[in-house]
């Protein structure tokens, strides 16, 4: 059964199995890993119905796209997650109407972030974007550059550093998989014997989250599982 022939419910309960499975498979238990529903390209409706299932933690790639979701769905108790690349002129946005922020990759970018962030929310949860494979085309810092961005962002005073968030290179290799994920878990890993305290992987998709949770993955970022293939692209 396809995405296209299936409904929300089954959808997420499927997407769920695997990651209890997975994390059955990594000796870890299923509440251990949160779901990121990536929502972008997709309707106010489509949401709608997914958090009818129960799905709260909704992710989001373009601001002006999440900004009118929010506005529409105002009344649902949601959480949103920027995850896309952050221009400049975004960051007052994103600041403002997102509880996450995972894409973080140059000290600029974080600094706006801070300063943006009213004072009456809680600190932006924030993941620093590792370039973990290289690729010219994504987004990330580095990783002979990340402590020191570790560094300076967990100084920021309306951001809190929780972690990682990683982009690996498309392969159907399992093994290729785990390799990537696992040189993210050392980097984090690395962090926290620098002293920082952080908590949260963010890493693994629709086709490769099982390798991410074996991998110690603590949010899996969902898109075509959950809503089925993009139609248009942004």
């Amino acid at each position: 059964m396809t995405a296209a022939d299936s409904t929300p419910a089954e959808r997420l309960h499927a997407v769920r199995t695997r990651i209890a499975h997975a994390a059955a498979a990594a000796g870890r238990t299923p509440a251990a890993v949160q779901l990121l529903a990536v929502s972008k390209t997709f309707d106010a409706a489509a949401i709608r119905a997914m958090a009818a299932c129960g799905q709260r933690e909704f992710g989001e790639n373009y601001a002006q796209e999440a900004l009118e979701k929010q506005a529409a769905l105002h009344d649902l108790p949601l959480v949103w997650h920027f995850i896309g690349p952050i221009q400049r002129n975004k960051t007052r946005a994103i600041a403002e109407h997102f509880s996450w922020v995972h894409s973080v990759d140059r000290l600029q970018i974080a600094e706006r972030l801070s300063d943006q962030r009213p004072a009456g929310l809680p600190p932006l949860q924030t993941c620093i974007e590792v370039n973990v494979s290289g690729e010219a085309s994504k987004g990330g810092v580095a990783p002979i550059e990340l402590p020191a961005l570790a560094d300076a962002v967990s100084k920021l005073p309306q951001l809190r550093l929780r972690g990682l968030m990683a982009i690996p290179a498309p392969t159907a290799d399992a093994a290729a998989q785990r390799a990537a994920f696992r040189r993210v878990r050392e980097l984090f890993d690395d962090l926290n014997a620098r002293g920082h305290a952080l908590d949260t992987l963010s890493m693994g998709m629709s086709g490769d989250l099982e390798a991410a949770i074996l991998e110690s993955a603590t949010i899996v970022r969902v898109g075509t599982a959950l809503f089925g293939e993009r139609t248009r692209y942004a």
